[in-house]
């Protein structure tokens, strides 16, 4: 083999080793900004570290950052706007979330796809077999989001019907169910 072979193979190999190298380091970058991002798995243990508002809250996993979580087929009324009727379930609805999650684990179950637009992980808690977003419905704090499709939804809306019957939460005020009537066929026509 002549001497330009010969550096030409030598660069050939050590291009491969470079980049075999810088690969490896990369791949292991991206698996510690995965973990430090607070990525959950589906069936990791959770626990409520603060409450957003009545839909969305931040939870830990041990030895992972804290996630931003949209409680998936739920929607709360806004809490901070002023002289706003629905105000105080939404503020019912963060406190009942606060109550109910109170020194328990949750275990997650991830949607698909797993974030929204907004970057939120979408996902069902279960502390138990207690689904922390059919509790909300139960009890009359929040509607059924019925634009987006979910395996519950069925379920999510027999419930959120007995909430209505019976009445509780904000079913037993004819204001608040009339802007959640409204609402809700708001979002019927945007699932079209």
């Amino acid at each position: 083999m002549d001497r330009s072979t010969a550096v030409f193979w030598g660069l050939i190999i050590m291009l491969l080793t470079a980049s075999a190298f810088f690969g490896f380091n990369v791949m292991q970058q991206r698996r510690s900004l995965h973990k430090a991002a607070g990525a959950l798995e589906n069936g990791d243990l959770v626990q409520l570290v603060s409450v957003v508002d009545g839909d969305t809250i931040v939870v830990g996993k041990e030895g992972a950052d804290n996630v931003t979580v949209r409680i998936l087929g739920i929607k709360a009324f806004e809490s901070k706007i002023e002289h706003d009727i629905v105000a105080p379930y939404g503020r019912a609805s963060e406190d009942a979330i606060r109550r109910f999650a109170a020194g328990k684990y949750f275990r997650i179950m991830l949607n698909a796809p797993p974030k929204d637009d907004r970057g939120r992980t979408l996902a069902t808690l279960f502390s138990g077999d207690q689904d922390l977003g059919l509790w909300l419905v139960q009890q009359g704090l929040v509607l059924v989001y019925t634009v987006y499709p979910f395996p519950a939804m069925p379920m999510y809306l027999q419930e959120q019907e007995k909430a209505r019957s019976a009445p509780r939460g904000f079913w037993e005020n004819s204001e608040v169910t009339a802007r959640a009537n409204s609402l809700i066929r708001e979002w019927e026509r945007q699932a079209k």
